[in-house]
């Protein structure tokens, strides 16, 4: 696995890319209502990218081998689908929970992230697995550092879901970001500490994990993109793209609207 730690000039653009894709999860957040379609919210969000941040939508058209063209230019995963849900006609509901997932790319550089949105007042299930969902994400990303390994973020994340009662997806994870959308390392949301890849400042890359109330499996509908559970147990993800410092690490989708960390993260952070 050849992973190249990125240059001091490289990590500024993608400070910008990040910060421009978390300010499209802002401007989304007021519309996220009982009865507005997922492609509305879509139209929304790809006007607000092209038109305002003059950003491109890196999913509209995405292809990467064995799939059709990705239509859209956000990814809409509701109640439970588990990820790359597609924009579409369906109206949102109180009660649902969603999860939006964008990735811009500006002056060639992607930034890429996603949270979960409640529709309404959330069931008490629905909101404790976006709680635990969100407190892993941060769990991971706070055992990045220069010198740890790939495997103890997923540990970190596979702990904490697993005491809670919930189950990581394991056909998906994070990956690398940079120039493409998709590159080296694969960030697995599990695995044991100590093992995998040795972090170097200057790496950057998502962490991202997937989150299901019940059972771990999942399964793909015939648009060949939307991935739901199997046991129709309801799914959260949530997603930040990462630096890798010497000090520990550095939250690249970064915005004023953004859900302030965990308590745990703070303090550490004193």
């Amino acid at each position: 696995m050849s992973v190249t730690p990125k240059s001091a000039e490289e990590i500024a653009k993608m400070r910008v890319a990040g910060r421009l894709a978390a300010e499209v999860l802002d401007f989304i957040e007021p519309h996220v209502k009982p009865g507005i379609t997922t492609d509305e919210l879509d139209r929304l969000c790809h006007d607000y990218m092209v038109n305002v941040q003059q950003t491109i939508p890196a999913p509209l058209n995405y292809a990467p081998p064995g799939y059709s063209p990705y239509p859209k230019s956000i990814c809409t995963s509701v109640n439970h689908v588990v990820c790359h849900g597609v924009p579409g006609e369906r109206k949102l509901k109180s009660g649902d929970i969603v999860n939006l997932d964008i990735t811009v790319i500006k002056d060639g550089f992607h930034g890429d992230t996603s949270r979960m949105f409640c529709v309404g007042p959330p069931s008490v299930q629905a909101k404790r697995l976006c709680e635990i969902t969100y407190e892993c994400m941060w769990r991971g990303i706070a055992m990045v550092r220069a010198g740890a390994r790939l495997g103890d973020i997923g540990h970190a994340i596979q702990s904490h879901a697993e005491k809670n009662g919930c189950s990581v997806v394991r056909e998906f994870c994070g990956h690398g970001i940079g120039r493409r959308f998709h590159e080296e390392p694969q960030v697995l949301h599990y695995g044991r500490p100590g093992s995998g890849l040795v972090l170097e400042a200057g790496m950057t890359f998502t962490i991202e994990p997937m989150i299901n109330a019940g059972r771990a499996d999942i399964r793909a509908l015939a648009d060949g993109w939307t991935i739901v559970t199997k046991d129709h147990s309801l799914s959260a993800q949530y997603e930040h793209t990462v630096l890798v410092t010497d000090e520990g690490y550095e939250v690249m989708t970064v915005s004023a609207g953004m859900p302030a960390p965990p308590a745990f993260v703070t303090a550490a952070h004193v």
